[in-house]
């Protein structure tokens, strides 16, 4: 028999909770199509049952006839982007997770005091894309402790830093270390506004990986938070697998375990859970129990044009 414990919060955070109400909602309102620039949030799933319902997705705004409802994703976008949209004349909903709206506030914050700003990202990532468009100025990316060691500004004693809100307050400390020892002058934002989420899930899958020989993460493999769940579990000596639902379950991982811990990324829908505890049971016997961790009872507020 094998115990599966279930992480505690997993899945759905509250920006994805509202980016994806914001779609619904503007279905509801506006009717078939809605388009959206890039994917909603990162997962499979939830785009295929969005695209089912009437939603398009689209790699840029040109791809969007005239005068179609347009949606922007949880990640966010560049001014560019809005300044396009208006252009265009496409009227459009911002569905960015105000988390990232924080972050662009404080980045455009510390520009505006004449300071060059150091973002702390994955180059590429649709967020970090979005908040480098929003920052005017100097914005330096930096991914790593080597990018820190290495990193040359042109003012030095005028620097502050923000962070993509899918990096936790463990991932960013050494970074945040070398930038202080290099730049003592720098500033950057309170560790409180480092995404909860984030921090939650990371915390939660630590402890169950103490528990656990094995941890199943379900999300994307372009989902930042996700990758990150799974490389935390091996970082604590658990054998982890990162899947995108419970077809890709292979049983020979679950071999030799006793207990084996499940988690979810933030864009994974909890029905991804019970069908993957449910593949498990068709394999052998299970006792499933909840690790217990924090209840988050945050709820973003959908923009005022789609409420009523």
């Amino acid at each position: 028999m094998i115990r599966i414990l279930l992480a505690e919060p997993r899945g759905f955070c509250a920006g994805v909770e509202r980016a994806i109400e914001v779609v619904e909602k503007s279905l509801e309102k506006f009717g078939a199509p809605i388009f959206v620039r890039h994917e909603i949030v990162h997962n499979r799933h939830v785009v295929e049952r969005l695209r089912a319902k009437g939603v398009v997705f689209v790699d840029e705004l040109n791809q969007i006839p005239p005068g179609a409802v347009t949606i922007f994703s949880a990640h966010g976008v560049a001014k560019s982007v809005v300044a396009e949209a208006r252009s265009r004349d496409l009227p459009f909903i911002d569905a960015t997770c105000p988390l990232v709206t924080k972050v662009h506030s404080e980045g455009q914050r510390y520009a505006k005091q004449g300071r060059e700003v150091i973002l702390i990202g994955h180059p590429g990532h649709p967020e970090v894309e979005g908040t480098l468009g929003q920052i005017e100025g100097r914005v330096y990316l930096v991914a790593s402790v080597a990018d820190a060691e290495q990193l040359v500004v042109e003012r030095p004693d005028a620097l502050a830093y923000v962070t993509q809100t899918t990096l936790s307050v463990d991932d960013t400390r050494e970074i945040i270390a070398v930038l202080n020892r290099r730049f003592p002058t720098i500033i950057g934002p309170d560790v409180r506004d480092i995404c909860y989420a984030t921090q939650n899930r990371q915390t939660s899958v630590r402890e169950l990986a103490l528990q656990a020989e094995v941890i199943l993460v379900l999300g994307s493999n372009r989902s930042s938070n996700s990758n990150r769940l799974r490389e935390i579990a091996e970082e604590q000596g658990a054998r982890a697998y990162l899947l995108e639902d419970a077809s890709e379950l292979r049983p020979e991982w679950l071999e030799g375990a006793s207990v084996v811990g499940i988690t979810a990324g933030a864009s994974a829908p909890e029905d991804l859970v019970l069908g993957l505890v449910a593949a498990i049971k068709e394999l052998t016997r299970v006792e499933v129990a909840t690790l217990p961790g924090p209840i988050e009872s945050v709820h973003f507020k959908i923009p005022a044009a789609l409420e009523g």
